[in-house]
């Protein structure tokens, strides 16, 4: 049981790893389509596409009958509340093994939403529904969540159900490790935002921004980027952080319970009636971190969460541009961003989902610092020398974003070029 916040910052500790054995992990998430009416899949669409999923060799992930997932071989398939999917990867060990991961996935969903005539979506907002269009699924949490989520966040349900990204899981080698590299992910925030934007169009209709997604999350409940991140972030400011944040929900014998009266530190000094006062175990705190959903958070490893869903030409690119900065070349990204002004940062955060690349941050628009950092994360990936059988380096995972830098065009720009009110919606799904 979890009573004392040197538990916390033990739990923290526990995830720290030798830099031999760094691994990677990446998670993306997509909006599946009906074709016969341009409609979010329902549940009972779902139900269908995992059972011919499990042909494949994955195992149903079952909550109270219902299926509302499925795993192999150390990654999953989950359901989030809109019905969008989520693919979380195996712990590997480079960028080759992650992208043939995310390849061997889609060869699997796209046999089986081809036979169930369905249509993927990858974009970091739906562009095509309505928030009171989008169906729901029996996951209890999802519940609880939407009836608390907006009192702290005016687009919280817009973020439950109509935003899908990807995320990237990285490891830590010490205390300190974790300090660099927490403060690098917080600071290039903005410059992830204009670079991965992929949310131009809402409700079939252009928007005023090039990642609505990254707006959304910024008016979300428990989301953001605050401004403790930029101070010396230590494993016990970090457990400080965690113990003064409110509780979403709790799981308690297979039921779930809102939480939004309590703070996690309630919870371990057994003020939480609901549940007889029970003290938090560590399955506890691992949930509450997980509903924390700022851009970037700590678990036992650290979680970059400001990327677009981006369609599979870029999905590898997103990945390998922050471990070229984070595992291969940190020294240099670190003195590089050390020297940025932490409210002109956030300054650019703020503005950076409608300006992109325009966006200024430290006299300099975003699109110069993509480029420094991308040339940066191109040294790290070299330095890393990781081959693939015929001999390439992860650096050829980069082609892509050095298109869009160069062109001065994000995908967003390319999803606003390819469709208008007038066109054909297929336009908007993956080919």
């Amino acid at each position: 049981m979890i009573n004392n916040k040197e538990q916390i910052i033990k739990y923290f500790e526990s995830g720290i790893k030798q830099i031999k054995d760094f691994k990677i992990g990446v998670e993306h998430e997509k909006f599946l389509f009906n074709n016969q009416n341009n409609k979010r899949i329902d549940y009972l669409k779902i139900k269908e596409m995992f059972s011919a999923l499990l042909e494949f060799g994955w195992n149903p992930i079952l909550e109270k009958d219902h299926i509302v997932g499925l795993n192999k071989e150390g990654k999953s398939i989950t359901l989030e509340p809109g019905n969008q999917i989520e693919l979380s990867g195996d712990k590997l060990n480079n960028i080759h093994e992650a992208c043939a991961e995310s390849q061997d996935y889609l060869f699997e969903l796209k046999q089986v939403t081809k036979k169930l005539d369905i249509s993927i979506v990858s974009a970091g907002f739906d562009p095509i529904s309505k928030l009171n269009e989008v169906p729901n699924n029996p996951k209890q949490r999802y519940k609880l969540m939407t009836k608390d989520m907006p009192s702290g966040g005016e687009l919280s349900l817009d973020m439950m159900y109509r935003t899908c990204g990807t995320q990237l899981n990285i490891d830590y080698s010490s205390e300190k490790d974790f300090e660099k590299k927490f403060k690098i992910v917080n600071s290039i925030v903005p410059i992830s935002i204009a670079l991965f934007a992929n949310s131009s169009i809402v409700e079939k209709k252009r928007s005023k921004y090039l990642s609505y997604r990254s707006k959304v999350w910024q008016n979300t409940s428990r989301g953001g980027l605050p401004k403790l991140f930029f101070e010396k972030m230590s494993f016990e400011k970090y457990a400080d952080f965690v113990m003064n944040f409110p509780i979403l929900f709790i799981q308690d014998k297979k039921k779930y319970f809102s939480g939004h009266k309590y703070f996690f530190k309630d919870f371990m000094e057994g003020k939480i009636n609901e549940i007889g006062n029970r003290l938090p175990t560590e399955n506890d705190l691992t949930i509450h971190l997980s509903t924390i959903f700022t851009e970037n958070r700590l678990k036992k490893y650290i979680e970059l969460r400001s990327m677009d869903t981006c369609g599979w030409d870029c999905l590898c690119a997103g990945p390998a541009f922050n471990i070229g900065l984070l595992y291969g070349n940190i020294d240099e990204v670190y003195d590089l961003v050390s020297k940025w002004d932490r409210d002109k940062i956030i300054n650019a955060y703020l503005e950076s989902p409608q300006k992109g690349f325009n966006t200024q941050l430290m006299g300099k628009d975003l699109l110069y610092w993509a480029s420094t950092l991308l040339n940066l994360s191109r040294n790290g990936l070299e330095k890393r020398d990781v081959l693939n059988k015929h001999g390439k380096n992860e650096t050829l995972f980069l082609n892509h974003l050095q298109k869009v830098i160069d062109n001065k065009t994000t995908n967003a720009e390319h999803m606003i070029s390819k469709f208008s009110n007038n066109e054909d919606l297929s336009e908007l799904y993956d080919k």
